[in-house]
C-alpha cells in the first residue's frame, strides 16, 4: 500500500461510508502525522501494526471514531510517541484500556466513550501530564479513577473530564472523582 505514498503526511478518509477493514498496510507510511478514518463503516480489529511497529513513529492524531470496530484496543499504540490525540469512540471495542497508553507522554485528547470497555482503568494514564481531555462516557463497566498514585473505585461513568493544560503537579493530585458525568478541572486540593 505505502508505494508511491512514502512522502503522505496526513490522510483524511473521513465521512466516505468506506467498509471493510483497516488495511495493517496503513502502518508502512513513515511519515504520516494524521490518520482520520472516522465516521465509516469499517469493521474488524484495529491492526497492531498501527502501533509501536516503527512504521507511524511521526503519528499525532489517530482517529478512528463511529466506525464497527470489534476487539480490544491494541497495547501497540502505546509506542507511538508523538501521539497527541486517539479518537476512538463510538465503536464496539471490548477488553481493558491498555495499560500501555500511558506511556503517551505527549497525549493530550484521549477519547473512548461509547465503547464495550470493561476492567479498571489503568492508574498510568494519571501519569500522562498533557492531557486535556478524557472522555469515558458510556463505558459503563469501567472501574476506578484517574490518579497518579492510584485510588480507590470513584464510579463507573466518569464522562468528560477536561484536565487545565497549566495544572501544577502538585494539583493534580486530587481526591477521587465523586460524580457521575464531571466536567470541570479537579477540586483544589491546596
Amino acid at each position: 500500500m505505502s508505494g508511491g505514498l512514502s512522502n503522505l503526511t496526513q490522510l483524511y478518509l473521513g465521512s466516505n461510508r468506506l467498509t471493510g477493514e483497516i488495511p495493517p498496510e496503513l502502518g508502512d507510511l513513515s511519515n504520516l502525522w494524521d490518520l482520520y478514518l472516522g465516521s465509516n463503516r469499517l469493521t474488524g480489529e484495529i491492526p497492531p501494526e498501527l502501533g509501536d511497529s516503527g512504521g507511524l513513529s511521526h503519528l499525532r492524531r489517530l482517529g478512528l471514531y463511529d466506525n464497527g470496530l470489534t476487539g480490544e484496543i491494541p497495547p501497540e499504540l502505546g509506542g507511538l510517541s508523538n501521539l497527541a490525540e486517539l479518537w476512538l469512540w463510538n465503536n464496539q471495542l471490548t477488553g481493558e484500556i491498555p495499560p500501555e497508553l500511558g506511556g503517551l507522554s505527549n497525549l493530550t485528547r484521549l477519547l473512548l466513550n461509547n465503547n464495550q470497555l470493561t476492567g479498571a482503568i489503568p492508574p498510568e494514564l494519571g501519569g500522562l501530564s498533557n492531557l486535556t481531555t478524557l472522555v469515558l462516557r458510556a463505558t459503563h463497566r469501567l472501574t476506578g479513577c484517574i490518579h497518579p498514585r492510584g485510588c480507590e473505585t470513584c464510579g463507573n461513568d466518569l464522562g468528560r473530564l477536561n484536565l487545565p493544560t497549566a495544572l501544577s503537579a502538585h494539583r493534580r493530585r486530587w481526591s477521587p472523582l465523586q460524580r457521575h458525568g464531571w466536567e470541570a478541572g479537579p477540586p483544589d486540593t491546596g
